[in-house]
């Protein structure tokens, strides 16, 4: 990857640092190539929080990622627990309504004689 050129807030930035920092009897030269070492440096404060930002967004997608998962296996594992109660109902009907017909097939067999 190469070496991006600084933006001119960043260079602006830099001198201004160097100069800030520049010792008495230190030509321009020097004062440049020291604002371009604090270029550098802020690029690299960038390009590091950028990747710190990058995994940050990462780790939070992932987070709810996982939430929903587990939102969606507790919403099926509710599902199977009423599915399952219906089944127990419906399935316990018919032999009732089984014994209440015998009941009333008998009642009117004896009614009847």
């Amino acid at each position: 990857m190469s070496n991006p050129t600084p933006s001119p807030e960043t260079q602006n930035e830099a001198m201004k640092i160097a100069k800030a920092t520049q010792k008495p009897g230190q030509s321009k030269e020097q004062t440049k190539l020291i604002a371009q070492g604090i270029e550098k440096g802020i690029a690299l404060y960038k390009k590091q929080q950028k990747v710190k930002a990058r995994d940050r967004d990462k780790e939070r997608k992932k987070q709810i990622k996982v939430k929903n998962a587990d939102e969606q296996s507790q919403q099926a594992d509710r599902e199977v627990v009423v599915s399952h109660s219906d089944s127990t109902h419906t399935s316990s009907l018919p032999w009732v309504l089984l014994v209440l017909s015998w009941l009333g097939f008998a009642a009117f067999y004896f009614i009847a004689r």
